[in-house]
């Protein structure tokens, strides 16, 4: 298998997750970021880089989670792929969010580029590591 086939595989792998219920989660986390950051007054400029990051950390974690376990439907030959590679499925969520949170850090706050980076790092870091200890996980306790 080529590593082009094996990414377009890891991202249709991904897309089977829960997005509905991740999207509900981290609109709901943040809300509450940013209705904490409202009545604690931290008032600044960059009052909503917080509740945003915490969101989209928040919905690829559930999204992604989502993927590897495989509960719901979608096609069986794609779950098993998915289990069998919690690794490269923990990946495209890890990726996204580090694109997206660095985006949005840098236009939301007053963080210069390489603090943004920096902290995007380690966000998708910790995303990746949990994803796929968690498919890692269920794998090897499916194979029991």
């Amino acid at each position: 298998m080529t590593r082009s086939e094996t990414r377009q595989l890891a991202v249709a792998s991904a897309t089977l997750g829960p997005w509905r219920t991740a999207a509900a989660v981290g609109t709901l986390g943040g809300a509450a970021a940013l209705g904490i950051d409202v009545v604690t007054g931290h008032w600044s400029l960059s009052i909503l880089a917080g509740p945003v990051s915490l969101a989209l950390f928040l919905f690829f974690l559930i999204g992604g989670v989502g993927s590897v376990l495989g509960r719901s439907g979608g096609d069986h030959r794609l779950r098993r792929w998915a289990a069998r590679h919690p690794w490269r499925v923990a990946a495209v969520p890890a990726g996204m969010l580090l694109v997206l949170d660095v985006v949005a850090r840098t236009l939301l706050s007053t963080e210069s580029v390489f603090a943004s980076v920096w902290d995007g790092i380690w966000r998708a870091a910790l995303l990746a590591l949990v994803v796929g200890v968690v498919g890692s996980v269920t794998r090897s306790r499916n194979r029991d």
